[in-house]
């Protein structure tokens, strides 16, 4: 206790502390504004912040709207069962499960995820929403009892947490059939701000399958450049939003807080992206991310997705190291697919003939797993220390 405002844990842990308080209404209602909820980042770039959501955060863009404005994947209603498999201590499961008690739908709370699990709790109680990161849904896909199962009560699939191979999206299209949206949000904005609607997902691919959607009712998008000046149309620049969604600040933190949202409430996202002129936002990967090889920007993102799509391979990461000729140079991390050993050169000439040569990796390492947060992320920052 104290001037802080919390209190530390005894040694027995959660149960022991929570059993030891009175029994009766402690008339501790929070205010709107007043932060309930602390999630820390994915740490992906740096050290994890405690982000600071309050009831305006996590509840406005949903309690301010009426839902005939919110788009059809995105209306919920006490009719709906939801599957809660992501981490709670991540807003992909935190959020979702917010969303399904906000609308009174019944919640199904997964302990971890396990496809084996999930494939019979999707079936038990006739799941009509889930939402699951593109590495969760390749092992449910995977699954040999997938492609037999009748999925016809699911109404959507969310996905988001990281870019997701067009390869992906279409054999999940095949074996689900349900509709697909994707999500884009941080911790920062309590979830999800942007979506890419069911009828923009093409199992053939279009344009708008590269994006990640546009905003949702109540959500400002700009794309600006390092001077905070909203760049036109099609440039990439650093993504930055402003709504009622957006987080109070970091706990402890003032200077990262001051860094992150301005004085007119502009969150900046770090994600660098560009808007095309139907307002949708295409993701180009993190800022911090980006690598620049002799003068010119290559965000991994793009790379990995051309190195995905090749039959050999399961799972890769991208990432600039240092070069005596052109400052840095592309490298990829490939895990190959169960039972395969290709060949870099033929990686790399695959690369080239689907990206800009420049942007094709000049060189590729191969591992057996790649280091992933909780919520599925790959920690490319680790990767690029060890080459450093």
């Amino acid at each position: 206790d104290g001037d802080a405002g919390y209190r530390i844990l005894p040694a027995d842990g959660f149960a022991a502390w929570r059993d030891a308080q009175p029994d009766h209404d402690p008339h501790g209602d929070a205010g709107y504004d007043d932060p309930v909820l602390q999630l820390y980042t994915s740490g992906t770039t740096g050290n994890p912040k405690g982000a600071m959501l309050a009831n305006r955060s996590l509840l406005s863009l949903r309690a301010d709207y009426p839902a005939e404005q919110m788009p059809e994947w995105n209306r919920w209603g006490p009719h709906d069962v939801s599957l809660i498999a992501m981490p709670n201590f991540h807003i992909s499961g935190s959020g979702w499960g917010l969303w399904t008690l906000q609308h009174g739908a019944k919640g199904v709370v997964v302990r971890e995820f396990d496809p084996h699990q999930v494939l019979d709790l999707m079936t038990r109680h006739r799941i009509t929403k889930i939402m699951m990161v593109p590495t969760a849904m390749r092992i449910v896909c995977d699954h040999p009892d997938a492609a037999g199962t009748d999925f016809s009560f699911l109404k959507y699939i969310c996905y988001g947490g990281s870019a997701i191979p067009l390869d992906l999206l279409r054999q999940a299209i095949s074996v689900f059939g349900c509709g697909f949206a994707q999500m884009y949000g941080m911790t920062e904005t309590a979830g999800t701000i942007v979506g890419l609607p069911p009828e923009d997902h093409d199992p053939a691919g279009n344009q708008r399958m590269r994006g990640v959607g546009v905003p949702l009712p109540g959500v400002e998008v700009r794309i600006v450049d390092e001077g905070g000046n909203e760049l036109p149309r099609g440039q990439v620049g650093e993504i930055v939003t402003r709504s009622g969604a957006n987080m109070s600040g970091y706990f402890g933190n003032a200077a990262a807080t001051a860094e992150t949202i301005d004085r007119e409430g502009w969150l900046r996202t770090g994600d660098a992206g560009s808007m095309d002129e139907d307002g949708y936002i295409y993701l180009a990967d993190r800022m911090k991310d980006m690598i620049i090889t002799g003068g010119e920007n290559v965000y991994p993102a793009e790379v990995e997705n051309a190195l995905y799509s090749h039959p050999q391979v399961s799972d890769v990461a991208v990432i600039g190291v240092p070069d005596p000729k052109w400052g840095e140079a592309v490298k990829a991390i490939v895990v190959p697919a169960p039972g395969e050993r290709p060949e870099p050169a033929e990686l790399i000439a695959w690369a080239r003939a689907r990206i800009a040569g420049y942007k094709a990796p000049k060189s590729i390492d191969f591992r057996e797993t790649l280091p992933r947060n909780p919520s599925g992320k790959i920690l490319r920052r680790l990767l690029r220390d060890e080459y450093r």
